[in-house]
């Protein structure tokens, strides 16, 4: 059996706002009957409607405190990277120990994560980020990158929609007609699709933003107007179809082939990322100052630092008369749908890295190569160590 003689831990997630819980009864289930003993901190599961007895049910064995569950754990299961806990006042790394092995969303490349990463790697845990699995057919099940960027992409429309002060779709009155709102999509990934198809059943007028040729395409089929930016094919699309990091001529030409769209946008939802590697900057502070007071931005793409220059992370804040938005955890808003596809997720992903009750971290596997954040002390992660200068 894969967990045989493992014990799994599944903690209550600490970050503000976050409902999601990494394993459900009917995964938990699953992990016991490939011989796993799984507990689960007490309450982990209340916020995505997930009850204690319904885990004892399942088989898991319910714990009352963090702590308890990481100290007996072999593997820790999580949503989020590890944080301060303010309640104790204690870190979740301070929590953990030498060789156990983390299994969550890391994005190791993002700046506000990099302290974090390093005393990971100091303090020997063996970590493993969800956002590093490649978009390949054998790792579908497992890409947990793609499920919550359909959620992200669907809620952070309705996000800018209820902060915006205007109608999203043309309003017929009688005192006149109210002209739809103007929405710009950057980066139509899974996550920037589900904007586009959203921010269109809404009503608005919608313009698409890509350097792949067949995300753009994509775009179109939904009803999106393109926003040309002008980038060559070939320094734009990366392995598996993913986008590359430009250089950074390019990227300012990027920039400035949106200036004009930027200015004339009421919404604005960015989900441009590079694969394990810091999110680029393609909207300027003097972008958004030529926007009109009122607009709204959401950067889907912050948790790898985001596409907006001056986006702070987790938080919402208002600029040049711009509400611009920096939740981390917008799949954490849905926690019925987000919850399922999550757990489904880390349990295939799991099932693959455990061989015979061992954690069979095997480098020739590339889904565990391009996740693999450190072991043995060492940061080992590549979209890591070029965003810390470290290479």
């Amino acid at each position: 059996m894969k967990f045989q003689g493992l014990t799994l831990g599944v903690p209550t997630e600490i970050m503000h706002g976050e409902r999601r819980v990494a394993a459900i009864p009917d995964t938990v289930k699953k992990m016991i009957a490939e011989g796993a003993k799984v507990l689960v901190e007490e309450g982990a599961g209340v916020g995505s409607f997930f009850s204690d007895d319904e885990y004892k049910a399942a088989g898991a064995e319910i714990v009352a405190e963090a702590e308890e569950v990481y100290a007996q754990s072999d593997i820790i299961l999580k949503v989020k990277e590890p944080l301060l806990n303010e309640a104790t006042g204690k870190h979740e790394i301070e929590l953990m120990k030498d060789g156990q092995v983390l299994i969550t969303f890391i994005h190791p490349a993002s700046p506000v994560n990099h302290q974090m990463v390093k005393q990971m790697a100091a303090k020997g845990v063996i970590g493993l980020t969800l956002d590093g699995i490649p978009r390949i057919s054998r790792a579908q099940a497992m890409d947990a990158l793609t499920s919550m960027s359909t959620i992200a992409g669907y809620k952070s429309v309705l996000m800018a929609a209820n902060r915006l002060a205007k109608f999203m779709p043309m309003v017929g009155t009688a005192v006149g007609m109210i002209k739809p709102a103007n929405v710009l999509v950057v980066g139509t990934g899974v996550a920037g699709l589900q904007a586009v198809a959203t921010a269109k059943r809404l009503g608005a007028v919608v313009k698409a933003a890509d350097i792949r040729p067949a995300a753009r395409e994509q775009s179109q089929s939904l009803g999106a107007k393109i926003a040309e930016l002008g980038i060559p094919e070939e320094l734009a699309v990366g392995e598996g179809g993913y986008a590359k990091r430009l250089p950074d001529e390019w990227l300012i030409k990027e920039q400035g082939a949106l200036k004009e769209v930027v200015a004339d946008s009421d919404i604005i939802i960015l989900t441009a990322l590079i694969p394990g590697k810091l999110a680029p900057v393609v909207i300027t502070e003097e972008m958004v100052k030529s926007m009109r007071p009122g607009s709204a931005i959401v950067d889907v793409a912050i948790d790898q630092g985001g596409n907006c220059a001056i986006t702070v992370p987790g938080e919402i804040v208002n600029k040049f008369g711009v509400n611009i938005d920096g939740t981390k955890n917008i799949p954490g808003k849905m926690p019925t749908s987000s919850t399922w596809m999550f757990s489904h997720n880390i349990f295939n992903y799991l099932a693959n890295l455990c061989k015979d009750g061992k954690v069979d971290l095997n480098m020739n596997d590339e889904i565990i190569a391009s996740s693999l954040v450190c072991r043995d002390g060492e940061i080992v992660h590549a979209g890591a160590l070029e965003a810390m200068n470290m290479k």
